[in-house]
C-alpha cells in the first residue's frame, strides 16, 4: 500500500466535531484524558450490548430489532469520541491507519 493512500478523510467530521465543542464551550473539557475516558466508557457501552449473547446473536445484533439503534448509536459514539481524540492530539487518522495496515501486512503475512 503506497504511503500516500487515501483511506479515510476525517476532516468534515473533525470541523463538525469542533464547532459542536465550541458552540457549547467544551474545548476545556476536552482534553486528551478526558476523551480517552470517554472513548472509553462508550466502547464499554458497546460491548455491554454483546454480553451474554452467543455467537450467533452477537452476529445479528445489528439487524436485530431489539438492538440495531443501540449498536448504531454507540458505535457512533465510538468513532465521534475516536475522531475527536484524534484531532485534539493532532493525529492524521490516514496515516496512522495506513501505516497501521502496512505494519498489520509485514506482521502477518498473506500465506
Amino acid at each position: 500500500m503506497n504511503p500516500e493512500t487515501h483511506l479515510i478523510d476525517t476532516a468534515v467530521l473533525e470541523k463538525a466535531l469542533q464547532t459542536f465543542a465550541d458552540a457549547r464551550d467544551w474545548n476545556p473539557f476536552h482534553s486528551p484524558k478526558n476523551l480517552a475516558m470517554a472513548l472509553t466508557g462508550e466502547v464499554g457501552e458497546l460491548v455491554e450490548i454483546f454480553q451474554w449473547l452467543t455467537e450467533e446473536e452477537s452476529r445479528k445484533v445489528a439487524s436485530d430489532p431489539k438492538t440495531a439503534r443501540a449498536v448504531r448509536d454507540e458505535l457512533a459514539d465510538v468513532l465521534l469520541y475516536l475522531v475527536r481524540l484524534s484531532s485534539v492530539l493532532g493525529v492524521d487518522m490516514n496515516e496512522a491507519v495506513t501505516h497501521k495496515i502496512q505494519a498489520n501486512a509485514r506482521k502477518y503475512p498473506a500465506p
